[in-house]
């Protein structure tokens, strides 16, 4: 997946989540349910034709698209980029709302697909046969398109992280590859000494970030079981966390840059930023904006909080799902599982998707693929292994995307104060847990 920011949006909301237990919201039936579709059903509709409206920034997509109208005549995919994730989940809300110009087709990452799960805004999947899908995705993107009995998505890519390290820098200045936390943190002194204008990474404060280390440190902060909500930041492998990287902000070894800035790509390029823990998905974007320091750049298996542990995270990635209020139900699905089951995964991986698919994670000339920009490092090897290493049981909140907008107002003040972290967290924990309750959900803490 491409650029994975997380710009604040505070108008999404919950149209209706004060009355999230008894009502189908974004949806004129009630129950919210399908009858089963066969596959007899999705070749009728398929030979009968039709117009399918797809909302998504996914640049593979218009291959696939191409390709599967080529090989259904009668089907028109017309591809709209309604803007990248928040910027279409605004639009997308706007047109539920207003149960006008709702696509068929949705793009929606992990993070943020439970809300709608939750609002019945997204069509329950089940009925057209995507349980039968389970062994056919890895543990991290199946479990984020699940919620309660129902399944809201199909897993479009994945995000699982690696350690992208500047071998040419690592090697000018005798730096082992962290193994573990501990680990990057005393290369990360190391480096800073040895040039006190390089950092071992960035980071002024990153909602996405945060979540994807704590869920591979082996915390559980959100606790979801429909309306009833949990938020704890104080667990275990939060402190883990937060106690590691308490340091690399007390010590000023952090690079003060804005991930995706021009100076974020420029110290990528020239060595100043040294790593980049993130997800599978960043090669293409390391090939288009980092050109000047190709060769210079390898993957490693994310360092671990517990040394000897084998443990990884997902960083991003989207599912296609089917708003509700969307039409050609039996169209729309096909084109979802074409795109994320069938022929269309070879077509994204060819154009430079990361699969969520394990036959394709595990695939032998998959795994083979030579990276040029990493000097030849056969890099998908260590992405599919973090596939694999995903802890199980991560939850996000049904309203992530408005939790991860005031991220910089709590946890941020961490980067640019004297708040620590832990306290940040706190801080993110209790105006999250506000929000909910005013939205109508049952805050546990």
């Amino acid at each position: 997946m491409s650029k994975h920011s997380r710009r604040p949006l505070r108008a999404l909301g919950l149209v209706c989540a004060l009355a999230l237990a008894a009502t189908a919201c974004g949806s004129d039936d009630d129950s919210g349910g399908h009858e089963q579709v066969g596959a007899t059903d999705l070749q009728t509709a398929l030979k009968n034709g039709g117009t399918v409206t797809v909302w998504a920034w996914e640049p593979t997509l218009k291959q696939v698209a191409a390709d599967f109208e080529k090989k259904y005549p009668k089907v028109d995919i017309k591809l709209v980029n309604a803007g990248t994730n928040n910027d279409q989940y605004k639009a997308l809300q706007n047109a539920i709302s207003a149960k006008k110009g709702v696509p068929d087709v949705a793009q929606i990452e992990y993070y943020a697909l439970s809300q709608y799960a939750l609002t019945k805004s997204v069509t329950d999947l089940k009925p057209f046969g995507a349980d039968k899908l389970a062994g056919s995705y890895s543990p991290g993107p199946w479990n984020s398109v699940q919620a309660g009995d129902g399944i809201y998505g199909l897993p479009m890519d994945s995000g699982p992280m690696a350690l992208f390290y500047n071998k040419k820098v690592f090697d000018k200045y005798g730096i082992a590859v962290p193994t573990t936390w501990d680990e990057y943190v005393d290369a990360a002194r190391k480096l800073h000494k040895a040039d006190p204008k390089a950092y071992i990474t960035s980071d002024v404060g990153d909602a996405g970030l945060t979540t994807s280390l704590l869920w591979q440190a082996g915390s559980h902060p959100y606790k979801v079981d429909g309306t009833e909500v949990g938020i704890d930041f104080g667990d275990a492998g939060a402190k883990k966390y937060t106690e590691t990287w308490q340091k690399l902000i007390d010590e000023k070894l952090l690079a003060p840059v804005a991930g995706w800035s021009d100076d974020w790509y420029k110290g990528l390029g020239d060595g100043t930023i040294a790593t980049l823990p993130t997800g599978a998905w960043m090669p293409a974007n390391f090939a288009s904006g980092v050109k000047g320091a190709a060769g210079d750049w390898r993957a490693a298996p994310l360092p671990q909080w517990t040394k000897g542990a084998d443990a990884a995270a997902e960083n991003g990635g989207s599912s296609l799902a089917l708003p509700e209020a969307g039409k050609n139900k039996e169209l729309a699905y096909a084109f979802v599982e074409y795109a994320n089951s069938g022929a269309g995964v070879q077509t994204r991986i060819r154009n430079g998707a990361f699969p969520a698919t394990t036959k394709d994670l595990n695939d032998q000339a998959f795994q083979d693929t030579a990276f040029p920009y990493f000097a030849g490092q056969k890099a998908n090897k260590v992405f599919a292994d973090a596939a694999k290493a995903v802890p199980a049981g991560w939850n996000y909140l049904p309203y992530q995307v408005y939790a991860n907008s005031i991220f910089n107002d709590t946890v941020g003040k961490a980067y640019v104060s004297g708040t620590k972290l832990g306290d940040g967290l706190a801080a993110w924990q209790d105006a999250s847990a506000k929000y909910g309750k005013e939205q109508g959900f049952t805050i546990d803490k």
